[in-house]
């Protein structure tokens, strides 16, 4: 009957030791590509980094619009300045006085007229040619004047046509000059932003290998663990049946809740978060990666998260917990 069950135990502790060599290969072939994948993606990061482009000035090639401003002054005159006084007229008409005068003179010598008449005669001649004067110069100015006036106006107008077509100029020069910049600015931010986009997607996807990497490294830790504990227990088992002990190695006994209380995280595998206890406990559901210690899906606590009055140190290594500390239900779900 021993040497039965020692064949069994030995043949158990075989099987053991070729499923936690095999979980701990393929833990580590999957940290090992998690690992290349991280690297691949620090790779294109630093790439990217190395690739962006340089900061630009869009507005280096501004330009100077002043000289589109041009001195006006020589268009300006002053109209008055050369103004005459106009003597031909008032010259011709006092000409014409004259010999009518004269044609006068001879009409009263040939009649025998007597001085005095001649003498009245030239003096109304001479208040006719004033008069005469007086009346062409007075037209002359006014013309001239209205003249200066239309000039002056002219000018006026024709400056004021150059200023708007300077500042159609300069308003249009500024226009270009903002559109230039902005598509530069356009075309930076564009591109920066793709650069950016492309950084994150690389940054994400080396945290995600790297995080990969990890639980693979974790499981494959695991799985060691759990096939030294499983060969343990193999040994430990043989050893009582071979000495008829009945030592449970801390243990304790009474079935699957007696197990559940070996709450080791090295032990465990598909550990996932389920909520919070009243405490602020993490309550977990997982497996026993030893399905000696129980099969199927269980609640309960990691040791290494509770308080130290409720964990027990066990001579083999693996913590166990006393649940009754804790506000932790352990049961199988």
């Amino acid at each position: 009957m021993a040497i039965a069950t020692g064949t069994a135990i030995a043949i158990g502790a075989t099987v053991t030791a070729g499923a936690t060599a095999y979980q701990a290969s393929v833990a580590n072939k999957q940290r090992k590509s998690a690992d290349r994948r991280a690297s691949a993606a620090a790779r294109e990061v630093e790439a990217l980094k190395e690739s962006r482009q340089e900061i630009i000035n869009p507005y280096e090639n501004v330009e100077n619009l002043s000289g589109l401003a041009k001195d006006l002054t020589g268009m300006m005159n002053n109209p008055f300045a050369q103004l005459g006084v106009a003597t031909k007229a008032a010259e011709i008409q006092m000409e014409q006085t004259d010999m009518a005068l004269a044609n006068t003179l001879d009409t009263l010598r040939s009649t025998g007229a007597s001085a005095g008449g001649a003498t009245a005669l030239a003096q109304a001649a001479l208040q006719s040619k004033k008069g005469v004067a007086a009346s062409i110069e007075a037209q002359e100015a006014q013309n001239e004047k209205l003249r200066a006036q239309g000039e002056q106006q002219l000018n006026q107008m024709k400056i004021s046509e150059q200023q708007r077509l300077q500042g159609i100029a300069i308003s249009e020069g500024q226009r270009l000059q903002q559109a230039e910049i902005a598509g530069k600015q356009f075309e930076f931010q564009t591109q920066e932003n793709r650069t950016n986009a492309d950084l994150d997607r690389a940054a994400g996807i080396q945290t995600q290998q790297q995080n990969l990497a990890v639980q693979a490294q974790n499981s494959q830790s695991a799985a060691i663990a759990g096939g030294i504990s499983a060969i343990g227990n193999l040994a430990m088992a043989g050893a009582m049946a071979g000495g008829g002990g009945t030592q449970n190695m801390g243990m304790p006994s009474g079935g699957p809740q007696s197990f559940a209380e070996i709450s080791d995280r090295r032990l465990k595998k598909n550990i996932k978060l389920l909520g919070y206890s009243p405490s602020g406990l993490n309550i977990y559901a997982f497996e026993y990666i030893n399905k000696k210690f129980g099969k199927g899906v269980y609640q309960g606590v990691m040791s290494d998260e509770i308080p130290s009055n409720a964990v027990v140190k066990h001579q083999d290594g693996f913590d166990r917990v006393d649940y009754s500390k804790i506000d932790v239900e352990f049961k199988q779900i």
